[in-house]
């Protein structure tokens, strides 16, 4: 289905550094019903990923990505 979230951070493990607050959930804009559409507000994040998460060793030392995400696009990850 439709996301929004980057194909790169796709299945990758970030650090949930800001929480937004719950909004308007976009997604459900893009499912080509008519309006009037249904708000189904969901939380938004933004997430921080390593350089070395998202590319390996090639990234460049300490680089990092921050992208805001809703909660339906994110996975609870176990602590190590």
């Amino acid at each position: 289905g439709h996301t929004r979230l980057p194909v790169y951070s796709r299945g990758k493990v970030g650090v949930v550094r800001l929480v937004h607050g719950a909004h308007v959930y976009p997604d459900v804009h893009a499912t080509g019903e008519a309006p009037p559409y249904a708000e189904d507000p969901q939380w938004l994040y933004t997430v921080e990923f390593d350089g070395r998460e998202l590319w390996g060793d090639d990234a460049e030392p300490g680089a990092t990505v921050s992208i805001d995400a809703w909660e339906p696009y994110l996975e609870p990850v176990s602590p190590q």
